[in-house]
């Protein structure tokens, strides 16, 4: 197998975290060691950081096996306790021990690789951590886990079977228009009758938010998360940038496709149920029937790629850390959990046998190939990268295992409508992040708003990037509640200009790997061995690429894009 799980050399090997005072006497030790020189100091921030490897792994554990069935009260109390009781001691320790660390004259000796990244995030979390947010910030957790109960209990009835919305979702690839609208409609009328629930639900999260910012010393949440997830390398300005590049430049491109698209269907007006559908109006590509092939598949892709790769996948399938079917009371979504101590990550998928399922396994897949790849890293701290490069993993993966694809597609016409159909959400991503991300500035710089006034934000900002071509018209109901299945508002906000960043950062891998195949995958390689060790200009550059999010850059990527699409 790949890798083994990191041995033990301050905690005793078999400690397990049922409740804080299980861990608690060692944060205390560490906060009164003596520490007399830069030696001691770089022996105790190992210790620090195997501390921090273990209670992550523990709270990672609890929230898998509450996302795995959220029906289950045990699991659901489970994670409940860690974090109302665990994870706020440990976050007013860690603020403790972080404080004792900044101000021991030997940390200015720690000038060696990674130290002046870790040391800048450190400064920043010391700067804006406040306790009084420790509850408030609990209390927000607790609220995330209720939506996604809401969300994982929702289910339509679909010719006489109960199905969950990632099923139904599938159906929207129907080449029966009736289908589609049909699914479209129930869909909308199951997260309708919620959605009173996840408006409010919604409007008591941003006042808390808007709290733990003041408490903080900022003027609103914006501000206060660039802060927290250590934006040291683009601001709000390079946002809007973004924001204008897109409508400007992309936008056009997306309504050409789906000019293109109304034409190929025949259609008068191009409907939201039309947008998932093949236009050559064939039926829906099936590349899976379960998720062990969908395991066996990606490993082969993953081997041409790099047969390490594969073996990662394998070590997961090995260890029961792949959990991919869709099934009831299941949470929403996909994810890789990073899993410290023990090193081999954890995916979560809600698979049903789509071509998405398969970009979402590769998605994860990249995600769980940088947790191996950072797994030899000294302090979990260089682990805890930042969205960009995670994404910039995940979603250059992606593209990266395109040239291979004719292993999961035999049949050419099959290949290359899947290939088209990637590279068309390669475009069709941007506009969607700026919606997410635009509507996310608008909010939280006004959190005064009623619920209503969200509603109609949220409809002027989709109005903005979703171009001309797609006709709304009698569903306003269903436009104004379209942000409310994007789980990312709820759980982990602004946490989604990284996915644009990435994307582009992934489009010049990929061109990259079309100059030289073995080049580009050793040099990802690289910069994802780097973890958080560097400033995330040198990852990008370590990966031969540019952190760039100009109008012109924008614009040379598309153009790159464009010309691939045509040559399909």
């Amino acid at each position: 197998m790949v890798t083994t799980t990191k041995q033990r050399t301050y905690l005793p090997a078999d400690l397990s975290i049922a409740v804080w005072a299980d861990i608690a006497p060692y944060f205390e030790e560490l906060e009164s060691r003596d520490i007399g020189d830069s030696a001691a100091l770089e022996h105790w921030l190992h210790d620090l950081s195997e501390v921090e490897a273990v209670v992550s792994e523990e709270g990672a554990w609890r929230y898998i096996r509450m996302t795995l069935d959220t029906r289950d009260a045990e699991m659901g109390a489970s994670y409940q306790s860690f974090v109302s009781d665990v994870l706020p001691n440990v976050e007013q320790w860690t603020d403790k021990l972080q404080r004792r660390l900044m101000s021991l004259p030997q940390v200015s000796e720690l000038n060696g690789e990674g130290y002046p990244v870790l040391l800048r995030g450190i400064h920043e979390q010391l700067r804006i951590y406040r306790e009084a947010n420790v509850g408030i910030q609990a209390e927000l957790r607790t609220m995330a886990q209720e939506y996604s109960g809401i969300i994982g209990a929702m289910k339509v009835t679909w010719k006489g079977e109960e199905i969950t919305l990632p099923k139904a979702s599938a159906i929207l690839e129907s080449p029966d228009r009736s289908e589609r609208e049909a699914v479209h409609r129930l869909i909308n009328d199951r997260r309708g009758q919620d959605r009173d629930k996840l408006d409010e639900l919604f409007q008591g999260m941003v006042a808390k938010r808007q709290v733990i910012a003041r408490n903080a010393g900022f003027a609103d949440f914006r501000d206060y998360m660039y802060s927290a997830l250590g934006r040291f390398d683009h601001t709000p300005a390079d946002a809007a940038a973004f924001h204008e590049s897109v409508e400007r430049d992309v936008v056009p491109v997306v309504d050409r496709l789906y000019r293109e698209r109304k034409a190929s269907l025949a259609v008068e007006a191009l409907r939201p149920w039309d947008l998932a559908v093949d236009p050559s109006g064939k039926p829906p590509l099936r590349p899976f029937k379960d998720s062990d092939q969908l395991v066996d598949l990606t490993k082969k892709v993953f081997d041409k790629l790099d047969p390490w790769f594969a073996e990662c996948i394998a070590t997961m399938q090995q260890l029961g850390r792949l959990d991919l079917a869709s099934r009831e009371g299941k949470a929403p979504g996909g994810y890789n959990y990073p899993l410290y101590e023990s090193g081999s990550p954890f995916i979560f998928m809600n698979a049903v046998g789509t071509t998405d399922d398969v970009i979402t396994m590769v998605h994860e897949g990249g995600h769980a190939i940088h947790s191996f790849l950072t797994h030899p890293l000294a302090l979990t701290g260089f682990k805890s990268f930042p969205s960009e490069v995670a994404e910039l993993a995940s979603m250059s993966m992606e593209l990266l295992t395109m040239d291979h694809w004719h292993l999961i597609y035999p049949d050419p016409e099959d290949l290359r409508r899947a290939k088209r159909d990637q590279l068309e959400r390669v475009l069709t991503i941007l506009p969607w992040v700026a919606t997410i991300d635009a509507f996310q500035h608008a909010l939280y710089t006004h959190p005064e708003w009623s619920i209503a006034e969200r509603s109609a934000q949220w409809v002027a900002v989709h109005e903005r990037f979703s171009g001309t071509e797609v006709d709304w018209t009698g569903l306003d109901r269903d436009r104004s509640q379209l942000w409310q299945k994007q789980l990312h508002l709820f759980e982990v906000p602004f946490y989604y200009i990284e996915y644009a960043i990435a994307q582009l950062g992934a489009i010049g891998v990929w061109r990259n790997y079309k100059r030289d195949q073995q080049e580009a995958v050793k040099r990802y390689k690289a910069a994802l061995a780097l973890g958080y060790t560097k400033p995330l200009p040198e990852i990008y550059a370590a990966a031969g690429i540019r952190f760039d999010l100009s109008s012109a850059y924008v614009r040379e990527l598309i153009t790159f894009v464009n010309a691939e699409l045509d040559a399909l």
